[in-house]
């Protein structure tokens, strides 16, 4: 069955874990899967990842990095995302458009009227559902700050990352049948079942005739 799952939440609420569970268990169910990620997905949309988040990197305005993020993502949909649909398959992105909202629109003030504008032209496709993986900003730092990598917004400030949350927080109240809060405090383990339970309603759901 076709359906496009994303991926959301704060630098270091484990999302990327979670994905990968996820296209793991829905392989063993018999799905075919297919598991990629934002920015990047596809060649361009690679070494776009790279220009956009090497720290060491040129300063970015803010709309310099939305419309670079526009550009990996108009890629990903047109080579990746839409094919992988047509022919059937469960398509899980790790991140996507409310990442711009949430980072670039809330995180560094750029105007929303621009975020819907590059919404409309780089990612009409809307995700069927959407898990935010989401745990206490304390939780979120501590793990930042233990990575072995790090990019240029993990290493932006703490008030950054609060207003990064508090646009997560509006997109879920604009739209509570589409993203669903998932706590991910627990074990991944704990967290991929609670999913799992989200998720296997919809699976299992008779397809309208």
């Amino acid at each position: 069955m076709a359906l496009f799952l994303t991926f959301e939440g704060p630098d270091g609420g484990g999302k990327s874990t979670q994905s990968q569970l996820l296209a793991n268990a829905l392989r063993g169910r018999g799905y075919d899967v297919l598991l990629t990620r934002e920015p990047g997905g596809t060649p361009l949309g690679e070494r776009l990842r790279e220009v956009l988040l090497n720290q060491s990197g040129p300063p970015m305005t803010p709309t310099a990095m939305a419309l670079i993020l526009s550009a990996a993502r108009a890629q990903l949909l047109n080579d990746v995302v839409e094919p992988a649909l047509s022919s059937g398959k469960v398509v899980i992105v790790d991140r996507y458009v409310d990442s711009t909202a949430a980072y670039q629109g809330s995180g560094l003030g750029l105007d929303s009227a621009i975020i819907e504008q590059l919404r409309a032209i780089a990612a009409p496709r809307t995700p069927d559902l959407t898990f935010y993986v989401d745990v206490p900003e304390d939780v979120a730092q501590g793990r930042r700050r233990g990575r072995d990598i790090t990019n240029r917004l993990d290493v932006e400030t703490e008030s950054f990352h609060r207003r990064v949350r508090r646009g997560y927080e509006e997109l879920i109240a604009a739209e509570p049948d589409r993203i669903v809060r998932i706590d991910g405090t627990g074990t991944p383990g704990q967290v991929h079942a609670t999913i799992m339970q989200v998720l296997v309603p919809i699976l299992e759901a008779p397809k309208a005739s």
